[in-house]
């Protein structure tokens, strides 16, 4: 019987228009060595090390030298030696001032205020119309000159009234005392017709009174400011008409430390300088406040100046020079050399050649000096450069 060929299978094609034709899977990727490789260290790693190494190393032998460096540096030669600069023997460069007797003018420094002799605010004292205004602004009136009038028609017509009852109650009065005389009638009728009397002459005061604050006057002499109103406009009880001020003389107010309050009198001298001209006057004190501001620490006083060519102007800043008298053995030094501390000040002193703290009493100051009322004496040596540099028992070199 024979046998039939074996039959292979056709090959099986793939219609790419509708599903591509499957790829063939890629191979495992190997995976990550167990260790990782070895790194070899750079020779520029080592090197950077060894830079800062010496870097280190230079710093350390120039801001930090070791003491025995020192110890072995010779005699007055080695860098950190008893004589070399830097060692703990080494003197600080300083400047000096010898404290010498001086002459000072007792003069204190301040500011002060120009007032007026005289200022007030012109008001009225009555509610109505003004119906005149005789106030030339910036010009000079005299005591009682006419300022304005308020309309008052109303209280001259109850003045008016008031006079009718008043001759009728005089009339009255008359008649009662007359009947009185001749026992007509009793002591207390005429009583009442005498007190309606009275009465209506202190009503007829008052309506006068009432009348004359219409009619409103200077009350000193002096310079009127500017108006704040026009005829026709009412006003009420308090509204601010104009300002008038007297401004010859003027006065000066300033304040005074407190440890100067006794030696501020009456009569003393004061050299004041405006701050918009700098034109230097002299003016008296006539007045000292009996007490000491509490908050300010301070004694207010005032002077006065006779102005008489308007050299000053009320409410102008000025400074002011009060002179307390002439020392000649007064004791001052350089600004410089006085130290603030919490207790008060210090200066530095040059004893035996090392600095010395002590401690200071100042009075007078100015920009440059400072006047020492306790402390030091004549000869004493003080340190005006370098303080900052100086400590207690340190040796110093004085330098010129």
């Amino acid at each position: 019987m024979p046998l039939e060929p074996p039959t292979t299978a056709p090959s099986k094609n793939w219609d790419t228009t509708a599903t591509p034709a499957p790829t063939v899977a890629p191979p495992p990727t190997n995976p990550a060595p167990d260790t990782p490789p070895k790194r070899k260290r750079g020779w520029l790693g080592w090197l950077i090390a060894a830079l800062i190494i010496a870097a280190l190393a230079w710093a350390k032998v120039q801001y930090f030298p070791s003491s025995t460096a020192g110890k072995e540096g010779g005699k007055g030669s080695g860098k950190g030696g008893p004589g070399g600069a830097g060692g703990p023997g080494a003197k600080v460069p300083v400047q000096v001032y010898v404290v010498a007797a001086t002459r000072l003018s007792d003069q204190v420094a301040s500011t002060g205020s120009v007032l007026a002799d005289e200022s007030v605010t012109i008001q009225s004292e009555i509610a109505g119309k003004i119906t005149s205004l005789n106030i030339r602004e910036g010009q000079p009136v005299r005591k009682g000159q006419l300022l304005f009038t308020i309309n008052a028609a109303d209280v001259q017509a109850q003045l008016q009234k008031q006079e009718y009852n008043l001759k009728l109650y005089q009339d009255q009065e008359r008649r009662q005392r007359a009947l009185l005389e001749k026992e007509y009638i009793s002591r207390q009728e005429y009583e009442q017709s005498n007190n309606a009397l009275l009465t209506a002459q202190a009503d007829l005061r008052a309506l006068r009174v009432t009348l004359s604050k219409a009619y409103v006057r200077a009350p000193f002499d002096g310079v009127l400011g500017l108006r704040n109103t026009s005829v026709g406009a009412y006003v009420s009880p308090g509204t601010a008409i104009t300002t008038l001020s007297r401004v010859k003389p003027v006065k000066i107010d300033f304040n005074v430390p407190s440890r100067f309050a006794q030696s501020v009198r009456v009569g003393d001298v004061v050299l004041v300088t405006d701050e918009a001209t700098t034109k230097q006057i002299k003016a008296k004190v006539y007045a000292v406040n009996p007490q000491i501001d509490p908050v300010s620490r301070t004694l207010p006083v005032r002077a006065i100046y006779p102005n008489k060519n308007l050299e000053l102007r009320p409410g102008g800043f000025v400074k002011v020079n009060l002179e307390l008298g002439e020392t000649a053995t007064a004791l001052q030094i350089p600004t410089e050399a006085v130290v603030p501390v919490a207790s008060g000040y210090t200066v530095y002193t040059v004893r035996k050649g090392k600095a010395a703290v002590q401690p200071v009493n100042i009075g007078v100051r100015s920009d440059k000096v400072i006047q020492i009322t306790k402390g030091l004496a004549v000869g004493d040596t003080v340190i005006r450069t370098g303080i900052l540099q100086v400590k207690p028992g340190d040796r110093v070199s004085i330098q010129k």
